[in-house]
């Protein structure tokens, strides 16, 4: 089958086009279609679990089957960091598997993550679903300063997180975060930083909807 490989930013300017035709195998994965780039492209092998994919104008993750003429396209950080930092706001579903690839290295010893999930019941009401809301580029821009502060405190430490916003049920996944670190203790105690001045500094905002009602946390009685 063919498919069509879309390229923006920073690959638009190191593969030297912005789109190319790429035959694979019927069945083949979003994971397939990334080795033979990488292969066929530097750039991409080295760059590989720091940007996002979409396919058909959704975003996906590597084990996506793909179809004939599937347009699919290499997403790039957004601004708000360096290149390298893994820092992502999205309505669509995350992936842990993207920060542990963005923080992971041989000279990391402790890996320590979290995966915030939304629960049923919660100040004792039964919730229904819940409403995340951010001011987009300030919010990527604090977590980004997060990940730059916390790793300048603690020795060796490496962050990367994804906040979901809009519309979540009961067990989506809110927030994930991975540290990594060259020793354990240090990886777990960015891990709590990263998480607790997350919920106290990042212009997101969580409205509680269930069987008493709707209502905006943080803005008491």
């Amino acid at each position: 089958m063919r498919i069509q490989v879309l390229y923006f930013a920073v690959f638009r300017e190191r593969v030297g086009r912005p789109d190319e035709d790429l035959e694979l195998p019927a069945g083949a994965t979003v994971a397939d279609a990334l080795t033979v780039l990488g292969a066929r492209h530097a750039s991409i092998a080295q760059l590989r679990g720091r940007f996002r994919i979409a396919v058909n104008q959704h975003f996906v993750d590597e084990g996506h089957v793909l179809g004939e003429r599937d347009e699919l396209a290499l997403i790039p950080p957004v601004a708000g960091g360096v290149t390298d930092r893994h820092v992502l706001l999205s309505s669509e579903v995350l992936s842990l598997d993207r920060c542990l690839a963005a923080v992971t290295n041989a000279e990391m010893g402790g890996v320590v993550t979290f995966t915030g999930v939304v629960r049923r019941h919660s100040r004792g009401a039964t919730i229904e679903h819940l409403e995340y809301e951010a001011y987009g580029a300030m919010a990527v821009k604090t977590m980004t300063a997060l990940c730059e502060e916390i790793e300048a405190e603690v020795a060796g430490a490496r962050l990367a997180v994804e906040h979901r916003v809009g519309h979540l049920l009961v067990g989506d996944v809110a927030v994930v975060i991975a540290a990594a670190a060259p020793h354990r203790a240090e990886a777990f105690t960015a891990c709590r930083a990263m998480i607790d001045r997350l919920k106290d500094r990042v212009p997101i905002w969580k409205k509680e909807v269930g069987d008493d009602g709707a209502e905006w946390i943080g803005l008491g009685p």
